[in-house]
C-alpha cells in the first residue's frame, strides 16, 4: 500500500527501483531553504546491500505487507543467530545484522520478534527495554546533582553507555534497545 514517505519508519518494509529494502535508519533533515527531506537508510532484502536514499516529506512509497514471528533467542555463533519459533519448535538461522545495534542485548531465551515477507526473515525485533548491570562506572564527584551532566558506565555485555552521577557499579539498570540510551534504574 502506498505511504507517505515521513511515515516510513525503521523496521519497515519498502519497495523502490524494483527491490524490496528493509528500513534501518531514518532522519528529518530541514535545510535552512528548501522543503524538508527523509535521509533513509536501507538495505536491499535479496542482496544484504545497504544503501541511502532521500524522499520528500509529500513522496509516497510502496509499504509491504509483513508478517511477525514469535521467536525465542538461542545462540549466536559468528554472524549468524540461530532462533527457535515459539509454536512450531523449529528453528529459523538469520543474520546477525538483522537484530541491528539492539543486537548486543541478545541474552539466552530472550523472546524477539522476526518480520518475515514473502517468508524470507527481513529483521529481528528485540524488546523495547531490557534489564542490564553496571559493571565499570566512573566515581560520584561530590556537589554534582542528579540533574548534571551523564557519566560514562560499561555494562555486563561490554556495551558503554551514558548513566546519571548517581549510579555505580553493581546496579541494574534499564536500558533502551532502540538507541542504547539509559532509561531508568531497575526495580528490584
Amino acid at each position: 500500500m502506498k505511504v507517505q514517505a515521513n511515515t516510513v519508519r525503521p523496521g519497515h518494509v519498502i519497495e523502490h527501483d524494483g527491490k524490496q529494502w528493509s528500513v534501518l535508519k531514518i532522519q528529518l533533515i530541514q535545510p535552512g531553504k528548501g522543503g524538508a527531506f527523509i535521509q533513509v537508510e536501507m538495505r536491499d532484502i535479496k542482496s544484504g546491500n545497504k544503501t541511502n536514499e532521500r524522499f520528500r516529506t509529500q513522496d509516497t512509497v510502496e509499504k509491504l505487507n509483513v508478517d511477525e514471528q514469535e521467536c525465542s533467542f538461542l545462540f549466536a555463533e559468528g554472524d549468524m543467530l540461530t532462533l527457535m519459533d515459539t509454536q512450531t519448535y523449529e528453528q529459523i538461522v538469520v543474520p546477525k545484522e538483522l537484530a541491528g545495534e539492539g543486537g548486543v542485548f541478545l541474552k539466552d531465551g530472550m523472546a524477539v520478534t522476526v518480520e518475515l515477507v514473502e517468508g524470507k526473515p527481513v529483521s529481528v525485533t528485540l524488546p523495547a527495554t531490557v534489564v542490564m548491570e553496571i559493571v565499570e562506572a566512573d566515581a560520584v564527584v561530590k556537589g554534582q546533582t542528579a540533574s548534571s551532566s551523564y557519566k560514562p558506565a560499561v555494562l555486563e555485555n561490554g556495551v558503554r553507555i551514558m548513566v546519571p552521577p548517581h549510579i555505580g557499579t553493581g546496579t541494574r539498570v534499564v536500558v533502551n534497545t532502540s538507541d542504547l540510551s539509559y532509561v531508568e534504574r531497575a526495580k528490584d
